[in-house]
């Protein structure tokens, strides 16, 4: 599926939307089970990864569920080193530990160990999607204050929209008509007594006012199913490109009956679910019984939404019904569904420390979303091309991992090779570089020389062997670096598993 991106500004802690007047219990319900969560998160850096990354601390909400976990943004917990959860009326902060955390659907999942905390919570019910014009309650702990706050917002949009902390995500979303106030990501919208989303991100002030959005339950019970079994699992992914059929003269290209449904195919992922099953071209007309329009929305739950979010609703290993126009005629398919692992590239990371591999002040890292942010103002042309084609041109189908030349630390024995910083390792000692896991066996081949290729340039970078083994020391005590490679997937372990590539507990 390819997402849309526009520019949204992550709220730490969103404006609480809003009162229902449904009644003193739909406010003391809630009152029982939103808590304030205090944390104090590490975030990496990326130009200098062998660095700890800086600490900060931040604040958000999050509200108790069956009595016993809470659930709250991962954003509001993203790197955490300490967190300490309280609620209304109560002065003690209790401490509290990640169980699971899904950044592709910005939600995670908290506990606190000591059962007196939980004394008095009520179990919160999951409504359904709210209807356009329908006023819902937003509660948590925005900016001004300690206490509790509840405001009250109008459902303006439902519409399928871009995860920010993702980075490349994209899911169902409902926009609430409200202002916009620091400090309540991770707070529960209520309606009839019911939560019927999450508060979580909204446009920054200069870009759109009042204006905010909340993840819908679909979302969360696909979340707290997933987690079922012990772990998470990352979404799962039609891995197409189409274009609307709306066109008259488009529609008698490929012959279709002005009936005003119907998508093409414009491409299908390698690697992808869809791969050997849909072939450009194709005339998509329904996904498991719902018939798509032109524009690529199906009627859901009595809602227009894409038509991916029948697949958003599935897990990895179900299988999804097509129904597809190829060759003048009518054709049934059945694809099994996986994660776009391909595309992992685009996704923001948080857990899992930097890899990179420093040799002679040269600082090899994989491209990732986290480096281009950092590199962006000053990458090379060619890295920009790689970073936009990786998907678009299907580029991971030769190079899985591409290899960024990051930066030189500067030295005497490599002042010529510091405008080399930015570009795209194409081989090193006549070995390609698919991921950074070739960089180190690729380094010990060769004769007397190390020589580096680039893509799109003509210059290596030369090295003599010997030098480098006499300058790395010098190196690593001039800019404090404790160890010369980090190449390892995974970070730092929780209670209840090991951080994975997405970095959700395993």
């Amino acid at each position: 599926m390819v997402s849309q991106f526009f520019q949204l500004g992550l709220l730490f802690l969103l404006p609480l939307l809003s009162g229902c007047g449904k009644g003193d219990w739909q406010l003391s319900a809630a009152r029982k089970n939103v808590v304030m969560i205090e944390v104090t998160s590490q975030t990496w850096d990326y130009r200098l990864p062998w660095n700890p990354g800086t600490v900060s601390s931040a604040r958000g909400a999050g509200f108790v569920i069956d009595r016993k976990r809470i659930v709250t943004n991962a954003h509001v917990v993203s790197g955490a080193r300490n967190l300490t959860v309280q609620r209304e009326a109560d002065p003690r902060k209790y401490p509290a530990r990640v169980i699971f955390v899904a950044h592709d659907c910005d939600l995670a999942m908290i506990e606190v160990e000591d059962s007196e905390f939980y004394k008095g919570t009520t179990d919160l019910q999951f409504g359904e999607i709210p209807n356009l014009e329908s006023v819902v309650s937003v509660y948590g702990f925005p900016i001004g204050g300690d206490r509790l706050t509840v405001t009250r917002g109008v459902v303006s949009r439902i519409d399928y929209n871009s995860y920010t902390h993702s980075g490349r995500e994209s899911h169902l979303a409902i926009q609430i008509d409200a202002p916009i106030n620091p400090g309540n990501s991770g707070g529960p919208v209520m309606q009839d007594n019911r939560v019927v989303g999450v508060a979580f991100q909204g446009f920054r002030g200069d870009v759109a006012q009042n204006v905010g959005y909340m993840i819908p339950t679909p979302v969360i019970r696909r979340f707290l199913q997933d987690v079922e079994d012990g772990a998470y699992d990352h979404y799962v992914d039609i891995a197409i490109r189409w274009m609307p059929l709306e066109n008259p003269a488009m529609r008698n290209y490929y012959q279709r009956p002005n009936d005003g449904l119907g998508v093409v195919i414009t491409d299908v992922y390698s690697e992808g679910s869809s791969d050997g099953v849909l072939e450009k071209g194709d005339v998509l007309l329904a996904i498991d019984g719902y018939p798509i329009e032109s524009d690529g929305s199906v009627r859901l739950d009595g809602q227009p939404v894409q038509l991916e979010e029948i697949v958003e609703r599935k897990f990895a290993g179900d299988t999804v019904g097509l129904e597809v126009w190829r060759n003048q005629k009518m054709e049934k398919k059945t694809i099994t569904l996986r994660p776009a692992e391909m595309f992992s590239m685009y996704e923001s990371l948080y857990e899992e420390p930097p890899r990179y591999v420093l040799y002679g002040g040269l600082v090899f890292q994989p491209l990732t979303a986290n480096l281009m942010a950092v590199m962006i103002s000053s990458a090379d042309l060619r890295l920009r091309q790689t970073y936009t084609l990786f998907g678009q041109d299907q580029l991971y189908r030769e190079t899985p991992e591409p290899v960024i030349l990051s930066s030189v630390l500067p030295d005497r024995s490599n002042v010529y090779l510091t405008g080399l910083a930015g570009q795209v390792v194409r081989e090193i000692n006549g070995k390609k570089i698919r991921t950074l896991a070739d960089v180190m066996p690729a380094l010990e081949l060769g004769g007397e020389r190390t020589v580096i290729r680039f893509e799109g340039d003509q210059r290596p970078a030369v090295l003599k062997k010997r030098e480098v083994d006499q300058v790395m020391p010098r190196i690593m005590t001039l800019y404090g670096i404790s160890q010369p490679h980090r190449t390892e997937l995974g970070g730092r372990r929780l209670a209840k598993g090991s951080w994975n590539r997405d970095g959700v507990a395993k």
